[in-house]
């Protein structure tokens, strides 16, 4: 404590943390001190979308150690593709991407002529200072202090994490500003939160130790939880940006300077292949439902998503039976029906009756909703279907597509997974691999280190390695939100579709690794099901075009560097991909 008493506080040394030139107002002036942070606080930055990639990737792209350039948070081109880029969203601010009650606030702190207004973030300066300063600019704020994260502090300090840089600013901040009555930190992320309100209470505690000799009296500290509202890129322009990222990446690995690294790709996962139902569709069907009242909804996952087709990319014969990704087919409801209490579906029969179609069910139903640890293939074991009276049976329209997620894995990953197997083995289920990736571990946002955001349905670590958001090096196993138990019904987030319903721990992977999640639906309702004991997923289908469907993504993904295309029967490269390492 007595070499802190040494230290000496200036309003000069205070602004040497800050990434804009402004005066800042002489001490006696300043009654309190009000921070913000930027990310999901202030402004509404995107996250990975969890519904485009798997739950692994989804934590390996914000993980620093992963990649050369250091991944989603490191990348300023990840920040610039918000909205609909930095070259149209400047002009109009931003407009939609602010958390607006904060920028009120924000306001009122910048005209309250006693306070002193700073944006703290942990963003790395060298990378993220002009482009933050143009977003902040563009919204008309003017704060006294724009800090982010440098590669040493103005005393040559090094930080060990975002939290250890952002106390030192508070630290500087408090102490020079001596006559502050007051300090707000606005912040979004729970764990922060904590830290920054232990880290108030140490040094009020330092300053009550000896009142006689202190600098300054005790400050009354208050930090304001911010709600997080995570936001996405579009799909196609996340994708793409994300190849970029992995381009760059792969290109200095190639240059030899990175050896510990490796070169990387994106793959995609089939997971079905089935009649998309709409949301608005979803909606209507599940109206058909009427659970028994004993039956808590917390307990019911509700679906009514899909008629499947088959459970794994679609054979060529049969999907051009069912006309091709992309066709339209109009269906009636003529039976409800339920499997054990447990299981509830529709029975439809395609309009006109004689529409050629195909599924693997014995006739083609649409699972309306499961008990949860139940099989939603259980459906076709239901023996009574009451009928739907003529003036009540749902009419509704579905479009062939895949249900696909994309994955990001060391180049050749998946080809280590066959040395020495027998390619040409028929296989009666899924493998080790498999069973241990789809593994059912509830509406669960993961455990991160320090620096890491984790959108909803994120597992655990990758590979074992460090869950780092990037903003510093500390890496602890701290989850920010511990939602272990969290059930959730209709609308309550993404959740993990269990393949395998006898097991229901959490996080299984191989060798230490986190579990691939299974797929999340892409509307807001836990929907799509799992297939059976018999579901296999497909991990080899060579990178295509994605196709739009009624998934909630009204526009085709770019193909990824080679593969077919359903939609136009070509065999070829992918003409117009984003390819690979390059």
């Amino acid at each position: 404590m007595a070499g802190r008493k040494l230290v000496s506080y200036t309003v000069t040394g205070l602004k040497r943390w800050s990434c804009i030139a402004r005066e800042l107002p002489p001490i006696s002036q300043v009654k309190a001190l009000h921070v913000y942070d930027f990310d999901n606080t202030l402004f509404m930055s995107p996250l990975p979308n969890s519904k485009l990639w798997t739950g692994q990737t989804t934590s390996f792209l914000q993980t620093q150690e992963c990649f050369v350039n250091g991944g989603w948070w490191h990348d300023p081109h990840i920040l610039e593709a918000t909205g609909q880029g930095i070259e149209k969203e400047e002009p109009r601010g931003w407009d939609g991407w602010w958390n607006e009650q904060i920028v009120e606030l924000v306001e009122l702190s910048i005209r309250q002529s006693d306070a002193l207004t700073i944006l703290l973030t942990g963003r790395g300066e060298d990378n993220f200072a002009e482009l933050l300063k143009k977003i902040v600019t563009s919204k008309g704020l003017a704060f006294d202090m724009i800090c982010l994260k440098p590669q040493a502090g103005p005393n040559n300090q090094t930080f060990s994490s975002t939290m250890n840089y952002k106390q030192a600013i508070l630290r500087d901040l408090i102490f020079t500003y001596k006559d502050a009555d007051e300090i707000r930190v606005y912040e979004d992320r729970v764990k922060h939160t904590r830290a920054f309100r232990d880290f108030f209470e140490s040094v009020n505690a330092e300053l009550l130790h000896s009142p006689e000799s202190s600098p300054r009296k005790p400050i009354n500290a208050e930090v304001i939880q911010v709600a997080d509202a995570a936001t996405t890129l579009d799909p196609v322009a996340e994708t793409a940006e994300v190849q970029r990222m992995i381009n760059a990446h792969n290109t200095a690995i190639n240059s030899g300077n990175h050896a510990l690294l490796a070169p990387l790709e994106i793959r995609r996962t089939v997971f079905f292949t089935g009649y998309l139902i709409s949301s608005v569709d979803t909606d209507r069907l599940l109206k058909l439902l009427n659970l028994p009242p004993s039956i808590p909804q917390s307990e019911v996952r509700f679906l009514a998503d899909n008629i499947i087709i088959t459970p794994r990319p679609c054979p060529r014969s049969i999907l051009d039976k069912v006309g091709g990704i992309g066709r339209k087919q109009t269906w009636q409801v003529t039976g409800l029906g339920c499997y054990e209490s447990r299981v509830w579906a529709a029975r439809v029969t395609p309009i006109p009756a004689d529409a050629p179609y195909h599924t693997d069910n014995p006739f083609p139903l649409v699972v309306l909703a499961v008990v949860r640890g139940s099989r939603p293939a259980d459906a076709a074991r239901i023996q009574n279907w009451q009928l739907v009276p003529a003036g009540k049976q749902i009419v509704f329209q579905t479009e062939v597509g895949e249900k696909v997620q994309l994955r990001v894995e060391a180049e050749g990953e998946y080809e280590k997974i066959f040395v020495n197997r027998n390619l040409k083995r028929q296989r009666d289920g899924p493998t080790a691999l498999e069973r241990d990736s789809f593994r059912f571990t509830g509406s669960r946002r993961g455990g991160y280190g320090d620096e890491n955001r984790r959108p909803n349905g994120i597992n655990g670590g990758y590979n074992g390695g460090n869950q780092n958001r990037g903003r510093g090096g500390n890496n602890n196993s701290n989850s920010r939100y511990d939602h272990r138990n969290t059930r959730g019904g209709r609308g309550a987030g993404n959740r993990m579709n269990n393949n395998n319903t006898n097991n229901s721990n959490g996080n299984r992977g191989r060798g230490g690794r986190g579990g691939y999640k299974s797929l999340d639906d892409v509307q807001h309702n836990p929907r799509y099901a799992n297939q059976g004991s018999s579901y296999q997923p497909n991990y080899d289908d060579g990178p295509s075009n994605f196709t739009s469907g009624a998934d909630g993504y009204n526009a085709s993904f770019p193909a990824l560097g080679g593969g077919s295309s359903y939609n136009s029967g070509a065999q070829g490269n992918g003409d117009g991909g984003l390819p690979y390492g390059k």
